[in-house]
């Protein structure tokens, strides 16, 4: 396959990263070809003709959506028109699955317009999780996708079971092409605690209260060092004018994820993908979410799964205890690092357990795989 262009779109900070190594990896196969679509810096940094931004409008939640419904239906009308009037080969869509599945049936619709001269090969990269909420979705990416790439082996087994006509590969998670992850014996005998509150304001403002109450709480009875991380100046700032006045001393930082993760005694943490990038660490975590009210009742009704950390579910067990809306408290979760601090060898089994799950994901090489599945489309 040497397709002259090729479309490719994200429209998450997570999704443009992951997007930008995959168009790398396709741009050293395919030295001829040519990248257009939507994404965020890291895309246009891999030398993507970006038509705008998406990632500047990424959200969480349906409210969320919902407000910023009619941008969205304008972002996906522009990316349609682009796909119909320069006509790709390959259409690769990164994550973002309330817009990419809609975007791929535009596309979809765009070529059976052309006639037979067009007929793209349509890609997903991230499985959506149709396997903790509504899996009659399953069917409309048979319908609409030609490969789905997933992070998990479980994922492709699920698919495979019901949905045989399908093509699923598992490349697993590319985060793992930053290399196997160890921890990293601190050089005193410091407790640091890391406070991941979330990459967008939305979540900061939800989860950011209580991280601070939780950790002045445990300040007040542990001698601890708590380091709170967002993903750039502007949250940092939001974070600093927050994190004033209480008794814990909490550094607010931007990036440097790794090194404070591998350095760190525990974690409290949102949801997502996040607790992952723990687990590498062998970080023993609580875990936590809140969302609007609106968004978590239609949730509370959909998912069917028992915990929504990623560690815990491949796990199949809790090791990362889980505070969700109205039991994701100061107390609560004050309660729940102060008891695992206190527990070195349920620490020791934590970050034992969190190992075997992460050696059974595999290693590097994600993006190469993922590539070169690609690549096979014919």
């Amino acid at each position: 396959m040497k397709p002259q262009t090729i479309m490719v779109v994200a429209g998450e900070p997570s999704g443009d990263a992951n997007a930008a190594a995959l168009v790398q990896a396709l741009a050293a196969a395919l030295p001829g070809a040519r990248f257009i679509g939507a994404g965020g810096p890291g895309m246009a940094a891999a030398g993507v003709a970006l038509s705008f931004d998406l990632t500047s409008d990424a959200v969480i939640g349906m409210s969320a959506v919902i407000k910023k419904l009619p941008r969205f239906i304008s972002r996906l009308r522009e990316l349609a028109r682009l796909a119909a009037a320069e006509r790709p080969a390959l259409v690769v869509l990164v994550d973002f699955e309330f817009f990419n599945r809609r975007l791929a049936r535009a596309v979809r619709a765009a070529a059976r317009a052309a006639g037979p001269a067009w007929r793209p090969r349509i890609v997903k990269y991230v499985s959506p999780q149709v396997w903790a909420s509504r899996p009659g979705r399953a069917g409309k990416l048979a319908r609409d996708f030609d490969l789905l790439l997933c992070l998990f082996p479980f994922e492709k087994e699920w698919y495979a079971r019901r949905l045989p006509q399908l093509r699923v590969e598992c490349v697993g998670h590319p985060m793992f092409d930053r290399g196997r992850a160890a921890a990293i014996e601190p050089a005193n005998a410091t407790t640091t605690v890391v406070l991941l509150p979330g990459s967008r304001r939305g979540e900061l403002r939800r989860h950011l209260p209580v991280m601070l109450a939780a950790a002045d709480l445990i300040a007040a009875q542990r001698n601890v060092e708590f380091k709170l991380i967002t993903p750039d100046e502007k949250l940092a700032g939001m974070a600093r004018a927050a994190a004033t006045g209480g008794p814990a001393r909490i550094g607010i930082q931007t990036g440097n994820l790794e090194e404070t993760l591998a350095r760190a005694t525990l974690a409290i943490t949102k949801t997502g993908t996040i607790t992952l990038e723990c687990a590498r660490f062998g970080l023993p975590a609580v875990a936590l979410y809140k969302t609007s009210l609106f968004t978590y009742l239609i949730a509370r009704r959909l998912v069917t799964v028992k915990f929504l950390s990623m560690p815990n579910l491949l796990a199949g067990e809790a090791l990362y205890p889980e505070f969700i809306q109205d039991s994701a408290t100061p107390r609560n979760i004050a309660g729940a690092a102060l008891e695992l601090l206190a527990a070195p060898a349920r620490l020791a089994q934590i970050r034992a357990r969190l190992g075997e799950v992460v050696s059974a994901l595999g290693g590097p090489g994600a993006t190469k795989r993922a590539a070169a599945a690609i690549l096979e489309l014919t």
